[in-house]
């Protein structure tokens, strides 16, 4: 009776995961559609202008490129200093990095007014501009995050070797540290932007992405384990929960000292940091000083790491670092830089653009639909390519008695207990 009652809930999650996939897919496809119109109906549908000429796409960006640090950072670090790793989550943690790597170049193709000429980033390219260092570090990073799950789970087959696999989980760590310093960069060497010009920004970016990718790991594993896909032990989940504080702390005590730097008495910035605590942009600030709050609360606290609770820290984690990322994109066009700002506005927004924007006035920039549109489609295309991979990939820890024993036979994931080849010699 057992194992009719498992495969019968194993039948259900199948169905389930591949309807999943289909509205996933159905949403991405609407979302191409809407990023036709952009094209072909120009940018001037979107609420981006001269005086703010980023906007959701690069927030989005920013975020993502953040989000994929998480699994290639928690799976390729104990490789590379030779310590326990996280139990079987490697994997799916490597290919949620490289889910969210893709979408993060999809914003940026997004973004770009005339996709068909990327070839002249190529051809043209002015290799002293950051953007160009991003995107290159970017491409590198994607390649290396496929190329590194694909070694793992050689490694993890008994093929590949264990020593090379550590040789490229160092060369993982450094991409993943590299692309995040790089893409801060874009932002702070600009020295137009006074919020944003600041050596700090480097290392500022690489702690969020720490903060933001381990946490969306921890949601996906825990999602995963509710759903028997994966059973990770309490203490893997505890651990990750801690290291999640560590991280929180170190990029709230970063947020605390460019604060003090900005708004120390007679600073110029602050203006700014007016603007963070009691202005326009004091709903972001603040959900990303309570979720940091609340994150060091549950992970430092031994009786509060309860799995709802490390849940509910990881989520917010999340959704702080996505404040964050709207603080700083949007609070460095806030503060006008040029003395005439009415001459670089250009044509006012559309009616439907103008709409969004009366949400929030204080604000000079709010999205308009058809940006939240494109990206709820991309956002469906990761959900899409996630799904995909946790149904058609080896993501799952190795049944080793299973494929042992019955190498053609399929039972129940649960049936068995759950261990993983070691991936260090």
């Amino acid at each position: 009776m057992t194992g009719n009652t498992n495969n019968n809930k194993a039948a259900v999650r199948s169905k389930a995961q591949m309807a999943a996939i289909i509205i996933a897919a159905v949403v991405a496809v609407a979302g191409i559609g809407l990023w036709v119109f952009q094209g072909t109906a120009g940018f001037v549908n979107t609420n981006m202008r001269n005086l703010d000429s980023w906007g959701l796409y690069i927030i989005c960006f920013m975020w993502f490129v953040g989000l994929s640090a998480g699994g290639l950072i928690i799976s390729s670090a104990p490789q590379v200093f030779g310590i326990k790793g996280f139990g079987g989550i490697a994997k799916v943690a490597v290919w949620v990095s490289i889910c969210c790597t893709v979408l993060a170049v999809a914003f940026v193709l997004v973004d770009l007014g005339g996709p068909a000429r990327v070839w002249h980033l190529f051809v043209y390219a002015n290799m002293t501009s950051p953007l160009m260092w991003d995107i290159i570090v970017l491409a590198a990073y994607l390649v290396v995050s496929v190329v590194y799950l694909w070694a793992t789970l050689r490694v993890q087959a008994g093929k590949g070797s264990p020593k090379a696999l550590r040789v490229l989980s160092v060369i993982a760590l450094v991409c993943a540290v590299m692309v995040h310093t790089v893409t801060a960069w874009i932002f702070g060497l600009l020295q137009a932007h006074e919020f944003w010009h600041t050596a700090l920004l480097g290392p500022w970016f690489v702690s969020s992405a720490l903060v933001s990718g381990l946490a969306l790991v921890l949601v996906i594993v825990i999602a995963l384990r509710k759903a028997g896909y994966l059973e990770p032990k309490q203490e893997d989940i505890a651990k990750m929960a801690r290291l999640l504080g560590v991280f929180t702390a170190v990029d709230l005590y970063f947020l605390a000292c460019d604060l003090l730097t900005l708004g120390f008495p007679g600073a110029s910035g602050a203006d700014m940091v007016g603007i963070l605590a009691t202005g326009a942009l004091a709903p972001f600030f603040w959900v990303e000083v309570a979720a940091g709050a609340f994150t060091l609360l549950v992970a430092f606290t031994p009786s509060l790491r309860t799995v709802p609770l490390v849940a509910t820290a990881a989520v917010l984690s999340v959704l702080g670092i996505l404040c964050k990322r709207v603080q700083l994109l949007v609070g460095g066009f806030q503060a006008a830089n040029i003395s005439y700002p009415a001459v670089a506005t250009g044509p006012g927004l559309t009616d439907v653009g103008a709409g969004t924007a009366a949400l929030s006035p204080a604000l000079v920039y709010v999205p308009a639909p058809l940006e939240l549109g494109i990206v709820v489609g991309v956002l469906a295309l990761g959900i899409c390519l996630l799904l995909v991979g946790l149904r058609y990939l080896p993501l799952r820890p190795v049944l080793c008695f299973v494929k042992y024993f019955f190498p053609k036979r399929a039972y129940p994931f649960s049936t068995f207990s759950v261990v993983d080849f070691p991936l260090s010699a």
